[in-house]
């Protein structure tokens, strides 16, 4: 029975969803979550929200969210290298700056025959982090998800003051297609600011920079590569590998979730000391979830789709690791569930409620979306509600 410590307070719950992508923002859906209880509890509950991102779409925003934090705008480079506003987050009296790949260098930022990595560069996510670190920030959280490049990170590192250069001492060009060209890489104008930063990675795949499993293969082709460009990428990235390694000497192509983002962060890796962490575990720390569970007696999470790939670590059964060491139970709210939705049980996560009451169309999703999460919501505290000592109902 879901009860609070003592019958004669309200009974508190802990509202942790990720984004329901493309239909609400996380804060939206804690937002929406909160609702519902409320039609049932009134002010008999006590809520805390914590919007959670494993790293993708919608993680400054969430961390934001959570931890009081701010959004800045910068100017920044474009994949097409035009000129736009970019926003990331700061949080912890500016002391950590939370950076998405996607606001700079995203695919949605492009068209679709605007789409080709062999001119698409990553420099813009360079410029936010170079514009956080002369800020202050002392800590960068990068997450990866949503890029337009597949250029190795190369742009992002020339934004940091990184040189790479062709045979003759030129700097090459931006994007993927320049890669080929590449025979040395200067650090001599490394920004110094750099030194002291501590650079952390959110990134929950595994293939390495190259090959087969690499980011021209893997990745390329929804980025807008043709078969041709992907091979000509790949040669790119394998001759970026070789000329990394020569200049860390560690062969960074082949770490383990080196082909994220195109390769984005191979040159942070090997000349920036920066490290790779599970998205969602990341950003749990960076919200400081396991502090604010402590007290209560019930975890709401969710996103958009529950089913067997969510228990492979994505958003909610991160939370429900977290929730289980505090002994919580676990309750999971989703737009729709999936094949595999059973595997969340053993992962953590104690029920399944889905919001969707019928098929609808994108277009209705976003006017009805909302009140099916509410109406959901408030289902699930009715069901609570049923145990007399909960809240005093």
């Amino acid at each position: 029975m879901i009860a609070p410590s003592r019958a004669c307070r309200a009974l508190k719950i802990a509202l942790a969803p990720d984004s329901f992508k493309g239909s609400l923002t996380a804060e939206e859906v804690a937002d929406c979550m909160e609702a519902g209880f409320r039609r049932v509890y009134g002010r008999r509950v006590s809520i805390v929200k914590i919007p959670m991102a494993d790293g993708g779409e919608g993680t400054v925003r969430a961390v934001v969210a959570a931890s009081g934090g701010r959004l800045v705008k910068s100017a920044a480079t474009d994949p097409l290298e035009r000129r736009i506003r970019a926003e990331y987050g700061l949080i912890d009296d500016a002391r950590t700056a939370v950076i998405e790949a996607a606001s700079a260098s995203g695919l949605p930022l492009l068209q679709p025959h605007e789409r080709n990595p062999l001119l698409t560069t990553s420099r813009g996510t360079g410029e936010l982090i170079r514009h956080a670190v002369l800020r202050g920030a002392k800590t960068i959280v990068l997450g990866l998800g949503g890029s337009a490049t597949v250029d190795g990170g190369m742009g992002l590192a020339q934004a940091l003051g990184i040189r790479f250069l062709d045979a003759r001492g030129r700097v090459i060009g931006e994007g993927g297609g320049s890669l080929q060209r590449l025979c040395r890489i200067d650090l001599s104008g490394l920004m110094p600011e750099l030194l002291g930063v501590r650079i952390e990675i959110a990134c929950d795949v595994t293939n390495p920079m190259c090959g087969r499993n690499g980011a021209a293969r893997i990745y390329g082709p929804q980025k807008g590569a043709t078969p041709a460009m992907v091979r000509q990428l790949d040669t790119g990235l394998q001759r970026l590998g070789e000329v990394v390694r020569k200049t860390s000497g560690q062969d960074w192509a082949r770490h383990a979730g080196a082909g994220a983002a195109g390769g984005m962060a191979v040159p942070l890796l090997a000349f920036c000391n920066a490290q790779m962490r599970s998205g969602v575990d990341l950003v749990m720390r960076t919200v400081r979830l396991e502090e604010r569970l402590a007290g209560c007696d019930l975890v709401i999470t969710g996103e958009g789709r529950i089913d067997g790939q969510t228990a492979r670590g994505k958003t909610p059964v991160g939370v429900a690791r977290t929730a289980r060491k505090l002994g919580l139970p676990v309750i999971a709210i989703c737009g729709a569930a999936g094949p595999g939705v059973n595997q969340v049980y053993r992962a953590g996560i104690d029920a399944v409620f889905t919001a969707l009451q019928r098929p609808v169309s994108d277009a209705e999703l976003a006017t009805e979306g909302r009140e099916m999460l509410i109406f959901c919501s408030e289902q699930v505290a009715r069901l609570i509600a049923l145990s007399k000592p909960i809240g005093g109902a």
